[in-house]
This record gives structure tokens, sequence and C-alpha cells, in this order.
């Protein structure tokens, strides 16, 4: 029921605000390639969802054309693992491929124009891995693809087009490679008819969707990025005034995170933010360049989409006891759910979900949550997972997946700690800058604090307590045991172990140095020979962005302290496991390494 669960992602409003288009995959993967479908749904619910394609490729990035009749997306339908550019009619059901390119195409977006696609893809004669992306010009009548000699060797990511006269604003990375390839971004004006093209100067670190803004001094754009000037401390909304005009945060001094930037064609953008363990909907206010507050989701959301006028939107959500669903409705709110796409579910009796708030031990405001066993009375033996990033966060969702995940735990009788500690997303870039050059120090006390608290309401047996997590969770996990005994049993899955060796062997470096300064001792290998609680040790063989070598110097500097331990690779997996067989190990693997040691 956990890896088999079908998810939604991707979603695309139609320019009218009539139809969602969106992918539908199960949370694993089984076979050596991803499968997915197209699916569309009335926004209005006037019409249950269909599907559009067979399942019988991998489907992706769907996007519609301007008179709202076509949906065009990339599939791997000719050759497995190459994407092509495909186009699929709202009503008529045809799907037809119209790119053959070698090696295949990694982005892609059809113009007002109805003659033109834009495609992004590599060199033909060049590994499209390591070659720089160009932006392309596709004639769907012709097939005919032309390249515009406008970037240089830059390395083309994202394209948006200008309402009204079609100019295209592109990003750029100076590498394909991560880094330096994030650090180097920069902003450009593409002319699709002549080809010509201007440079509006380097971007901030991590630049990602650029929108187009429509204000009174004329036409701005804005986009994500890490906050100027840090590399660590989360995302801001920046904006420019084009062609000329200086970079600058519209988001300085909130207490939300932005998560999403979404064009509105004939007005501001809207940002979807993080705040606090609930999402919501803003709105870029021309008049003093800041954030307005529209409406509010209660729980996650993510994929937000809307219209040509930004009065409808979608989303994917999911609240503390329901899985993800396709959302829509006004902007304003609320929205409704138009999915259900995990009946199964229904009749599963969850563990008790519930929102926490403490204080830290200086006084800052902490939140999370906690899931109590259905049915049982406490104390419990109590498992804490913590999230990745560190920029990420626990929000009030269903909290089921294969990492492993709180309601999983829940329903072997764990009660289960999922804090937010400083460092996370929710609480704006100052909460989450206090871990640069500082991981493993005040976010620890942070979560100790809040299970002292548990321990004291009488949640928590003491006796039995265990940690674990997920990337910066499986660091948490590791640094956890050398720093004290407390725990009877840990899981550290892709952590870090070596902050020094990942910053040098990690595709992202120098995000890796900035968290954790200019030395080792935050490194949890600084302290393997104070380890005494036993460690499950998980990691996936491929993993670029933590790679396997944290997970084997740490497994054998256990080994060599006789601490009781289990080391496991999963094979040709990276930083997030997506075969089926092996998500289902990680989760029965975990909660047998808890039971053996809670008990």
């Amino acid at each position: 029921m956990v890896v088999d669960g079908r998810v939604p992602r991707a979603l695309a409003l139609s320019p009218d605000g009539r139809w969602i288009a969106y992918v539908v995959a199960p949370a694993g993967r089984s076979g050596d390639h991803p499968i997915s479908e197209l699916w569309v749904a009335a926004a209005d619910g006037s019409e249950p969802p269909r599907r559009l394609t067979s399942g019988e490729s991998n489907e992706a990035g769907p996007r519609w054309a301007a008179d709202s009749l076509t949906v065009y997306f990339l599939a791997d339908r000719a050759e497995r693992g190459t994407a092509q550019v495909c186009r699929a009619g709202l009503f008529d059901g045809v799907v037809e491929t119209i790119t053959s390119w070698p090696g295949g195409v990694s982005a892609h977006l059809p113009l007002t124009d109805p003659d033109l696609v834009v495609v992004i893809a590599a060199s033909a004669e060049n590994d499209a891995q390591v070659s720089p992306h160009r932006l392309r010009l596709l004639d769907v009548r012709s097939g005919q693809l032309r390249t515009p000699d406008a970037f240089g060797d830059r390395h083309v990511v994202e394209v948006v087009e200008r309402p009204g006269d079609g100019m295209l604003a592109v990003l750029t990375w100076s590498t394909p490679e991560v880094d330096p390839g994030l650090l180097e971004p920069g902003l450009h004006l593409l002319d699709p008819v002549s080809g010509t093209a201007q440079d509006l100067g380097p971007a901030a670190a991590d630049a990602s969707s650029p929108v187009w803004w429509p204000t009174e001094d004329g036409w701005h754009l804005a986009y994500l990025a890490k906050t100027p000037p840090f590399l660590v401390g989360g995302r801001a909304v920046l904006e420019v005034a084009v062609p000329v005009g200086e970079h600058r945060s519209v988001t300085a001094g909130t207490t939300v995170c932005p998560i999403g930037l979404v064009q509105v064609d004939t007005g501001p953008p809207l940002v979807l933010v993080a705040d606090g363990l609930d999402t919501a909907i803003h709105r870029l206010d021309p008049a003093g360049h800041h954030l307005v507050e529209i409406s509010r989701i209660k729980g996650h959301a993510t994929s937000l989409t809307t219209n040509r006028t930004g009065e409808t939107v979608a989303a994917v959500v999911s609240t503390s006891y329901e899985p993800a669903n396709v959302h829509a409705g006004p902007v304003s709110g609320p929205l409704t759910r138009l999915t259900n796409l995990r009946p199964e579910l229904g009749d599963v009796r969850w563990g008790v979900q519930r929102r926490l708030s403490y204080k830290a031990s200086d006084g800052l405001d902490v939140d999370g949550l906690l899931i109590l066993p259905p049915g049982r009375s406490g104390p419990f033996p109590l498992v804490t997972l913590v999230h990745g990033g560190p920029y990420d966060r626990h929000a009030d969702r269903l909290q089921l997946g294969w990492d492993p995940s709180g309601q999983w735990l829940a329903a072997a009788g764990y009660a289960v700690f999922l804090p937010n500690p400083r460092g996370s997303m929710g609480h704006g870039h100052d909460f989450a800058v206090r871990v640069a050059g500082a991981v493993g120090l005040e976010e620890w006390t942070d979560i100790c604090a809040g299970i002292d608290r548990l321990i004291a309401d009488g949640v928590a047996d003491p006796d039995r307590l265990g940690i674990g997590g997920w990337s910066h969770g499986g660091f948490m996990a590791a640094w956890a045991v050398g720093q004290t005994d407390r725990f009877k049993a840990a899981v550290m899955g892709a952590g870090i172990s070596d902050w020094e060796m990942l910053a040098e062997t990690g595709e992202e470096g120098r995000f890796e140095a900035a968290l954790s300064g200019s030395n080792g001792r935050q490194s949890p290998i600084s302290y393997a020979g104070e380890v005494r609680t036993p460690v499950l040790i998980l990691h996936g063989e491929n993993d670029t962005n933590v790679p396997v070598s944290q997970a084997e110097l740490f497994h054998r500097a256990l080994r060599g302290y006789g601490v009781e331990q289990e080391y496991v690779v999963y094979p040709g997996e990276k930083h997030a496991i997506r075969g089926r067989g092996h998500q289902l190990d990680v989760l029965r693997r975990t909660r047998d390494w808890f039971d053996r040691w809670l008990e």
C-alpha cells in the first residue's frame, strides 16, 4: 500500500482555466524504467478525471497549447529512457511523438504561435548528460528545428514566454554540472523571430522558475533563488526590471518560505509559500513589491498552477489523514478535491497526528508533529524522524512514505516525533539560516528539547528511544549517536559522516561547505569512538548528492570500534530510493531494526 500508491505531480492548468493536465505514477518503480500516465480533469469537477495515455512509458512535464485543446508533454514512448516531445488532443485522444532528437529532450514549451514549440536538448553528437543543453525552436508543421546562436556555451535550463509579444526569458547555467552551474546562473532575453538575444546579467545562486511580471513601470522578471548572499538559509523571490535593473529580493524579512512561483499573464505572479505546518497562496504586490496573502491551504501543497488570469488555481494537496490528490478552485479558496488516487487507504486506522509547538533551550519557537499509535496508551517507545535538507519540513500531511514514515511506524506501536528544528522551512530566512556553518549544534538541541518534553508529558518511554532519517536526517541520526547514548537504535539513511569529504565529492560541494563551515568538527565521524548505539546504515549505490563513501566511512569506523551495526547498499539507486523492491526493503528493515532494539 505504501510503495504501490499512486501519486500525482506536474500539474498544468489550461490557459482558459477549464482543464488540469497532470501525471500519475506509483511511488515505487518496477523494472528498469519508471512508468507514469498523463491524465486530465475538469477544474470545476463537472466531469470525472480521464487518462490520456496508456501508461506504457514515462510521461512528464505537461504543457498546454495556447488554445487549451492540446497537451504537449515529454515521454520515452519510442525508446525507453530517452524522452521526446509528444502531444495529445484533449478530446480526440490522439497521441503523437513530434521529435526524434538523439539523446532525448530535457524540457519544452509550446508558444502562443501555434506552430512553434521551444525544445531544450543537448547537441545531437554529444552525451546529453554532460553536453550543454541548447534552446531550439521546433516548427510543428514541418518538423524542422532551428537553434539560435544566442548563449554561447551556456547550459539552457528554463524558458518562459512574455504575454503579448512572445519575447522569451531564458535561464542558463555556466555549465551542466550542478557545481558550479547552480552558482553561476544567468538570465537572458531572446526574440524567437529574429534570434537576437540580450543578457540580463547574473542571477542569484540556484535560480529557477522565472516568470514575467507586468507592473506600472514596465515588464519585470521574478524568479526563485537562494536568499542572497547566502548559499544556505532557504529561498527568496527576486525580481528585476527588464531590460536593465537590479536583482533584488521581495521576500526579505518575511516569516514564510516561497516554494513555488507561477506566472499570471494579466497580473502579478502567484507565490506558493510554506507557512509553519501549512501552506498558503500569496501574490506579489506591484505597489510595494512584497507578498500579500490570498488564501490558506491546510497541510501540504505543491505543484501550484493557474490560468491566464490567475482566477483559478490547482495544486497537489495532502492533509493529516488524506494522501496527495489534485485539488482546484478559485484562487481565494477553498480548493476542492478532484481525484481519489488511493481509495485503498480509506479503511486504514491511522495513528493520531497532533501538531506540536514548543520552546527551544534558547527560547526560539519550534514546531513539529507527533503521531501516536492507534488504539493504545502510553508511554510509548518513541522514534524521532528528522527530515532532510536541512531546508525542508514536516508539514501537516499524511506521513506515509518509503523513507520510512510516521504512520508506518505508528502502526507497529511506536510514537513518532517529527521535529522542525532551526534550519527548517516554514519560518522565513532568519530561522533557516541559523544552521549556516553550524549543523548539528543548536538544531540538535532543538530536537532534544522536543524529546524531553514528550518524556515529561508521559508520551515517551525514556528507556526506549530511537532516531532516524534520510539525507540530512541521516546525518542527524549519525550525529546523535556520537553525542549521547540515550538512543537504543538509530537509522542513518543516505547520511553524511564527513562534511569535509562531502564538500569535495558531493555534487553540491559549495552548498555543503556553507552548511558545515570551515572545518569538520560537526562531522559524525569525529565522534565514532563515542558511539554505543546500534546503527542501521542505508545508502544508494549511485548517490551523487551524498556519495556512498559517506556510509562506507561510518560503517568501517563503527566496525572498528565494535559497534553493533548493519550496512546495506541498494544497487543502482541514487539519493532517493526509487525501486519498488528496495523501498519495501527500507520499510521492513527499518521497522525490524527498531523492533529488535526498542522492544
